[in-house]
């Protein structure tokens, strides 16, 4: 188990890379049942091969999801976990699309420390990028956390 950091002991530039996962169908019909996206893009095979795409993609919410549970088994994650006491916000571009049998993986940096109004804690901004297996980039995200100080 790691050492909890707080606010105070994150640096901008801290960084991290998570293990990989790869896409398969089930995901995707498994989230198209959970979201009730059914799009064709995503569960059509004939429809998808006449897209610019020519094969389903996964959706971007999915691929999201994912990057977020990746993140969350990374070595620092687990070290801000007990001292995190809010998810503020999330902005999220799409890049390329993820398609069945791609394998992604998150590296996650701390871009920026912003101190608070009340001396008990901070905001720290990360930016995730997500990676395909030949380096493409899918998806940037900005991940905007409110962490404890110590105190």
């Amino acid at each position: 188990m790691s050492e909890t950091k707080y606010f105070d002991d994150l640096s901008i530039g801290d960084n991290t890379t998570s293990a990989s996962r790869t896409i398969t169908e089930a995901d995707i019909v498994n989230f198209a049942g959970l979201s009730g996206d059914y799009n064709p893009i995503h569960i059509d095979n004939t429809y998808a091969e006449k897209s610019p795409f020519k094969q389903r993609i996964a959706h971007g919410l999915l691929v999201l999801s994912i990057a977020s549970g990746l993140f969350t088994t990374t070595d620092l994650n687990l070290s801000m976990k007990g001292s995190l006491i809010a998810l503020m916000d999330v902005k999220c571009q799409f890049k390329n699309p993820v398609f069945i049998g791609d394998t992604i993986h998150v590296v996650a940096e701390i871009k920026e420390k912003k101190e608070t109004s009340k001396g008990d804690r901070g905001v720290i901004i990360m930016e995730r990028n997500v990676f395909k297996q030949n380096g493409d980039i899918v998806q940037k995200i900005e991940a905007t956390l409110m962490m404890r100080r110590k105190v």
